[in-house]
């Protein structure tokens, strides 16, 4: 096999409930994962060494050296593999999805390139045993493997499926410029430092209104606790979501760690006028239509020899 490229999706997070920081430096969290239809391509070749090219949208801001999550992948499966003598692997990464915004669009790479390798190489992994893989890599990379809608728990690495009926229809609304992840969480462990933080919970009413499939139900349920802290360290997002609600938008929230606010509509016809309202309110660098839930990543193209 001469090259795989493989498709990989967005998330939002419709619910991330964060609790006290860990002796470790993290969180556990309880998140509600929904993939959505915004997807980089990676497509991966044999090689000696591994090398990382990206082109796209804000290719100029993704490591193209062994800090690249999907790099990181690349050695991740090599070393479950014991491929220690044949471990290279030519990454070229497509964006779509922006980074530092809250979609995890780097762990959507690294997932691509974990699903791409066990093909290029035949390594017949299970889609659990890449799960495991992918956990080692980055907390989000097991999500944007299995895709759809999931309950994350831990770190947000142990999956379950969610029973969730129909589709929604979103309007992402992406700002100028990211944000951290590291400096979001602490600066919610900043903001939350007086009262303390609660442990994180499961929201039953969210997960009923998925199974039902109505967006007006899911919409004022979607939850964040990092929003506080991304609209401190971005106060133009509060000007986004004030927009969003008032041009009619059934649900709006910061997507995980910022800044990409997403907008709920209530179907296709709604989201194209709020996308267009949007735009034309100002309040963003540009926005996108898509819809969740979408497919994990997976093969578009292999090409033989």
């Amino acid at each position: 096999m001469t090259a795989v490229t493989v498709r990989v999706p967005a998330k939002l997070n419709l619910q991330l409930s964060v609790g006290p920081r860990r002796d470790d430096g993290y969180h556990d969290l309880v998140t509600v994962f929904h993939a959505v239809s915004l997807f980089d391509e990676v497509t991966v070749r044999p090689a000696d060494r591994t090398s990382v090219l990206v082109t796209g949208l804000d290719a100029a801001s993704v490591p193209a050296g062994r800090a690249n999550l999907a790099a990181r992948a690349v050695r991740a499966l090599a070393g479950r593999l014991r491929r220690r003598d044949k471990a290279g692997a030519q990454i070229e990464i497509r964006k779509r999805i922006p980074v530092a915004a809250g979609l995890a669009g780097g762990s959507a790479d690294a997932a691509a390139a974990l699903v791409a390798c066990n093909e290029l190489w035949s390594s017949g992994l299970t889609p659990a045993e890449l799960r495991e893989v992918a956990a080692r890599v980055g907390s989000d990379v097991p999500f944007a493997l299995l895709g759809g809608t999931a309950v994350g728990q831990g770190r947000g690495e142990r999956l379950t499926a969610a029973l969730a009926a129909g589709t929604y229809h979103w309007v992402l609304a992406f700002a100028a410029g990211g944000l951290s992840t590291p400096e979001v969480y602490a600066t919610c462990d900043r903001l939350r430092e007086a009262r303390g933080a609660a442990a994180p919970a499961l929201s039953t009413e969210l997960m009923a209104a998925l199974r039902s499939g109505d967006p007006a139900a899911v919409g004022p349920l979607l939850s964040n606790d990092l929003q506080p802290a991304a609209v401190s360290l971005r106060p133009d997002l509060r000007r986004a979501l004030h927009a969003g609600r008032d041009l009619g938008a059934l649900g709006a929230i910061v997507s995980g760690s910022g800044p990409t606010c997403a907008f709920l509509a209530a179907n296709a016809g709604h989201a194209r006028e709020l996308a267009v309202s949007l735009t034309s309110a100002g309040v963003c660098r540009g926005v996108v239509r898509v819809q969740g839930p979408a497919a994990g990543a997976a093969v578009v193209t292999a090409e033989r020899r």
